[in-house]
């Protein structure tokens, strides 16, 4: 039977050596983490988006409420066929249109309503909710289509 025999200092210079390797690592590793979808710079691209509600009571009891736009701002690709998908899970209902185009449609509670935009120019474009267009109608319901 071989007994072996090692001396502490190489025990600890092996300790060390672990340290600092999983120390570099956790240094330089990425933040990102890669995943298997298609680039935003694909062909065609869909965005969905619901309608949202906010309540709340005030102090005197009076209930208040707010419209939204989720997201509120989504990201367009300049001159690229693109798929908005709007499902209504808030309000009635909410007759919309988009600033600057003719595109107006209505979104209703429980239906999706889809729109093939292609944007030609850049920009800041408004999604519009006619409804509740300002804060006397639980508004601005009002979502941003940012267009680069």
């Amino acid at each position: 039977m071989k007994i072996w025999y090692v001396p502490r200092k190489w025990i600890l210079l092996f300790f060390l050596c672990i340290c600092i390797g999983l120390g570099t690592w956790y240094a330089v590793k990425p933040d990102a983490v890669e995943t298997t979808g298609s680039p935003a710079s694909a062909k065609h691209l869909t965005i969905n988006m619901v309608t949202g509600e906010f309540k709340s009571k005030l102090d005197n009891g009076k209930e208040i409420e707010a419209y939204r736009w989720d997201p509120g701002t989504i990201y367009i690709p300049h001159d690229q066929p693109v798929t908005l998908s709007i499902y209504g899970v808030n309000g009635k209902a909410h007759p919309f249109y988009i600033e600057g185009t003719n595109v107006k449609g209505n979104v209703v509670k429980g239906k999706e309503t889809v729109l093939n935009l292609r944007f030609k120019k850049e920009g800041i474009y408004r999604l519009i909710c006619k409804t509740h267009a300002d804060i006397s109608h639980n508004g601005p319901m009002i979502a941003y289509l940012v267009v680069d």
